[in-house]
């Protein structure tokens, strides 16, 4: 009996105030989009670091005829100092560190080039001694790169010794700053969402003053009175908060998995995996927020 006249309650709070209940569904919603979203960008900027990181090499780049430097004051790398380089990456001192090592010449080094920048006019101007001929370096702890770069940087021939680990941090902060700013609106709407589901438990109250008048006179608990008002709050950002993970799975169906897999088949994204980790997290914590935000509208109103 307890719960159908709380039900009864709630049906009445939600009809009363549909303008209220669905702007909470839709600010619930947008924010925790948001929050799904930079979420669901950490775990792919995560993803990738693994996945690139693993792939990252150490490139040695010998001297070119147009090189500057003191490693390059004879002009262009000889024979003699590329074989000890070589000996050097193969000595006992670097060997235990490296997985695998190539050398790239002149001419494999424009044909990379061309494929590389197919659709560029500047192909038309390089020729392949104007590229360096390079050893390219997998590691087998991509970190210790600081060890190849201070035994190699000061050989004679040698144009300079770059980790690429370096481009990909510059990648990634970009990606972080952007998962930051959609966690910082996320935070934005989040706040507005309590807000406004807690003015909406205020007005539902106000508006059913002569009930609660009436429930306190037969002697009903604070409980019993606060529940129902609860429950609308928890209702309206639950409908917000399913919406927001359905909306996180379809974008990573769609677009992550359809699209962007599809276009880059070589970089390591998200699947539906980590969408229904974090949609159930939504949810919960989109229910939990909003009846706790009521919770605390309720109580104190009725304290007045």
């Amino acid at each position: 009996m307890r719960f159908a006249l709380i039900l009864g309650e709630v049906g009445t709070g939600l009809r009363r105030n549909v303008s209220m209940v669905i702007s909470v569904v839709l600010v619930t919603f947008i924010s925790l989009t948001f929050v799904g979203t930079a979420g669901l960008m950490q775990l792919q900027i995560n993803q990738m670091k693994n996945f690139w990181y693993d792939k990252a090499q150490v490139a040695v780049y010998m001297c070119t005829a147009t090189s500057g430097g003191d490693n390059c004051a004879g002009g262009e790398a000889n024979a003699d100092q590329i074989a000890a380089v070589k000996a050097q990456l193969d000595s006992p001192t670097l060997a235990p560190f490296i997985q695998q090592y190539y050398f790239e010449d002149h001419e494999q080094a424009y044909e990379n080039f061309k494929q590389q920048f197919a659709d560029n006019p500047v192909t038309a101007y390089v020729t392949p001694d104007l590229l360096s001929q390079t050893y390219w370096v997998n590691l087998k702890d991509p970190q210790q790169s600081d060890v190849l770069v201070e035994s190699l940087s000061g050989l004679p021939g040698v144009d300079g010794v770059t980790d690429q680990r370096s481009y990909l941090e510059q990648i990634f902060n970009i990606l972080n700053i952007a998962s930051i700013t959609a966690l910082g609106i996320a935070i934005i709407m989040l706040v507005a969402a309590v807000l406004l589901i807690a003015t909406t438990i205020r007005l539902s109250a106000f508006s059913r003053r002569r009930e609660i008048g009436i429930m306190r006179l037969v002697g009903a608990s604070n409980r019993f009175i606060q529940t129902p008002f609860i429950v609308e709050g928890v209702i309206a950002s639950l409908i917000g908060s399913v919406l927001a993970g359905l909306a996180l799975v379809l974008v990573v169906k769609f677009f992550v998995q359809d699209q962007l897999a599809t276009a880059l088949p070589f970089t390591s994204f998200i699947g539906l995996g980590e969408a229904f980790f974090v949609a159930p997290i939504l949810i919960v914590g989109g229910a939990l927020l909003a009846a706790l935000a009521a919770k605390v509208a309720i109580t104190r109103y009725l304290k007045v």
